[in-house]
């Protein structure tokens, strides 16, 4: 652990979190911490509840929570903190496009957030080199690749500057060259103070340099390799 990481509180950190399904229980978190600008690969067997988990994380699920802490400050647990919402985007393994060329797409979300039409077109620009996705930017949807829809999900998410990004099977049921090109963006959004979370058993993703590996298992979220999170 360096100075830098010294000095700074944990991102987001969660005291005693449950999740139960018609009384069954699925998970039992009782404290797990993510620091800033890190990357972790959450594994787990299928039906584990890694998808609920990152869901919670994002405001999308319910969830029981006895404190949440996010960048060093307190939130009320109940209802999700408006502050995390505006700052945690989560990615869907199969995520959705909307019927509009590929640079909407990615402006989506700023557009809802009414940037200004300046800031928008620049940033959307940036967003496209990023992805390399500059010569796709007047397509339609339809016929982009499984990869193509990756990138655009991705650039879409990062346009918004999130602190946590949060990733369901990124290089899931993709081939090999946009398997690589999605591994290869992710360390470029940690070195954007981009904290990333992605639920996947890819071992180019778990070997990927400083990626901390947490699993989980019977409801609880064990570290694997790497520093503690």
């Amino acid at each position: 652990m360096n100075l830098r990481e010294i000095a700074l509180p944990p991102l987001l950190a969660i005291d005693q979190l449950r999740k139960s399904f018609a009384d069954r229980p699925l998970l039992a978190i009782e404290n797990f911490q993510l620091q800033q600008s890190s990357a972790y690969v959450l594994t787990g067997m299928n039906g584990a509840g890694k998808t609920v988990f990152l869901r919670i994380l994002a405001g999308l699920e319910k969830a029981d929570v006895l404190a949440w802490q996010f960048m060093g400050q307190v939130q009320d647990a109940r209802p999700y903190p408006a502050a995390m919402r505006e700052a945690i985007v989560y990615v869907h393994q199969h995520p959705m496009m909307f019927q509009m060329s590929v640079a909407h797409n990615i402006a989506y979300g700023l557009r809802v957030r009414h940037y200004a039409k300046a800031d928008i077109a620049e940033r959307t620009e940036q967003a496209l080199l990023w992805a390399g996705l500059w010569d796709l930017r007047d397509r339609l949807p339809q016929g982009l690749s499984g990869g193509e829809k990756q990138k655009i999900a991705l650039a879409r998410a990062k346009i918004l500057q999130p602190r946590l990004l949060l990733l369901d099977e990124p290089s899931a049921n993709l081939d090999g060259h946009a398997r690589e090109q999605i591994i290869a963006l992710i360390p470029t959004l940690v070195a954007a103070e981009t904290s990333v979370v992605m639920a996947c058993h890819d071992r180019d993703l778990i070997n990927l340099p400083s990626v901390h590996h947490v699993k989980l298992r019977d409801g609880r979220i064990e570290e694997r390799s790497g520093k503690h999170p």
